[in-house]
């Protein structure tokens, strides 16, 4: 009987926590979905600049454009490839002014944005950039990689506004696939559906 009344007890208290997590659960605020700021539109500053995003490039070796991780979407390294599907290639400090570096991390810029876009939909989705690794085909004795990347970075701001200055790394390289002048990958946030 002293058995009867332990068990007893246990279930009474156990159906008592129940109602209580379940009466928790229906007074709990329901989840805000997350939303930037009035006047943040990506998409309208890609406009003003006079910029067209294409049909990204498709990867040339066993790899994918962009991986999606929670609110991360990391993008592959893409290069300088014009819209008329050439590159700009080169080496920094030998072939390519500091302007022709310049113009050419800019059009990284543009064909990253463009996979982003085919990722999202929207890039008003965009959060934040977070993180840049541009690399700069250059000579050993050329130190100017920061003012070449500057190119993708300024585009980065001009399109995401603060949202678009990120952390970075501009590092020079003995070579690029193809001899292509500049080679960038970014790491960016965005809104979680």
């Amino acid at each position: 009987m002293r058995n009867i009344g332990i068990i007893l007890l246990v279930v009474i208290f156990s159906a008592c926590n129940t109602n209580i997590d379940r009466e928790k659960q229906e007074t709990a605020e329901p989840e805000k979905k997350e939303q930037i700021e009035a006047g943040y539109n990506p998409e309208s500053n890609l406009e003003k600049l006079g910029i067209t995003l294409n049909t990204p490039s498709a990867p040339v070796a066993n790899y994918v454009n962009a991986v999606r991780v929670g609110n991360l979407i990391f993008l592959s390294g893409k290069g300088p490839r014009k819209a008329d599907g050439e590159n700009i290639s080169g080496k920094l400090g030998a072939d390519l002014t500091i302007e022709q570096g310049y113009e050419a991390a800019r059009i990284v810029g543009i064909n990253q944005l463009s996979v982003l876009k085919a990722e999202l939909g929207n890039l008003n989705k965009v959060k934040r950039c977070v993180k840049v690794l541009g690399m700069v085909n250059s000579t050993p004795d050329f130190t100017d990689q920061p003012k070449v990347i500057n190119g993708y970075s300024d585009l980065m701001v001009e399109v995401f506004g603060d949202r678009g200055k990120h952390a970075r790394a501009a590092v020079g390289m003995g070579s690029l696939p193809s001899n292509i002048a500049v080679e960038v990958e970014m790491i960016v946030e965005v809104i979680g559906d």
